[in-house]
């Protein structure tokens, strides 16, 4: 069940009925919105999940800028074309950053977050390292080096049939003759920069959710993010820890179900 509309901006994903809760999900860098159809048809039918690729992804638009503000206008004009009234937003990693700024910016568009290990305020250091690396090594030699990459890394623990659905969607031949992930290498390298700008917090009214991933060591989020965050949430916030790796929403799709029912 699902369909896409290109009407606006952001090429993106619709999945489940049309008078369903509105759940606005966004994935993490590198990724695209139709990684959320397995959690939203399989685990939240009743929901309907709005899932676009953010600039610079997947079949979305890749001219710049890719700053976290230019990410919020966009998002801004999906809900104009999908959404009636306030959403859940949903953020995986790079999403969940988003999903803050995006409930800052436009606090009467957000009913409540979902922060599925987010990745936010990280050392400038840290990003440094990484946007070079990403930069130096932006492709692969074929399907099967994509694939151990990705087995290697993050999706250890994500079901076989969903790794062939992102190569299937994902994975497409580069002008050097490798092959390489559906996205914009400037703005992946730019958006690590953006991942080490200071964190934002949401409006103190919003119920949030907030998944750490627990086999991730040390967290994508720092302490003082947290406190801050308790601090102004109170009673607000739930935090949660899941025994996985950081694909919270590929590896355990009933468990990110289960938080995101807290809050429909």
């Amino acid at each position: 069940m699902g369909g896409v509309s290109a009407s606006e901006n952001l090429h993106t994903h619709v999945f489940g009925p049309s008078d369903g809760p509105q759940i606005l999900a966004l994935h993490g860098l590198t990724g695209h919105g139709l990684r959320w159809r397995n959690l939203a048809n399989r685990h939240l039918p009743e929901a309907r999940f709005i899932a676009p690729d953010l600039r610079g992804h997947g079949r979305s638009p890749w001219t710049p800028p890719w700053t976290f503000e230019r990410h919020v206008a966009d998002l801004l004009d999906v809900l104009d074309a999908h959404a009636s009234g306030p959403v859940t937003v949903v953020g995986h990693s790079f999403g969940g950053a988003l999903a803050l700024h995006l409930a800052a910016t436009a606090p009467e568009r957000v009913r409540s977050i979902v922060l599925l290990d987010p990745a936010i305020a990280l050392p400038p250091e840290q990003m440094l390292e990484v946007a070079d690396s990403t930069a130096r090594y932006p492709d692969y030699t074929d399907e099967a080096e994509a694939r151990a990459e990705k087995v290697h890394a993050d999706w250890a623990e994500v079901a076989p049939e969903l790794l062939d659905a992102e190569v299937g969607e994902h994975l497409v031949p580069a002008d050097s003759g490798r092959v390489a992930w559906r996205v914009c290498m400037p703005a992946i390298v730019t958006s690590w920069s953006e991942l080490a700008r200071d964190h934002v917090l949401p409006p103190a009214h919003v119920p949030t959710v907030f998944a750490r991933a627990g086999k991730v060591q040390p967290g994508y989020t720092s302490p003082e993010f947290r406190a801050a965050l308790a601090h102004r949430l109170g009673s607000n916030l739930t935090e949660v820890e899941i025994d996985c790796d950081h694909m919270i929403d590929q590896a355990r799709p009933a468990d990110a179900a289960e938080l995101i029912a807290r809050v429909l």
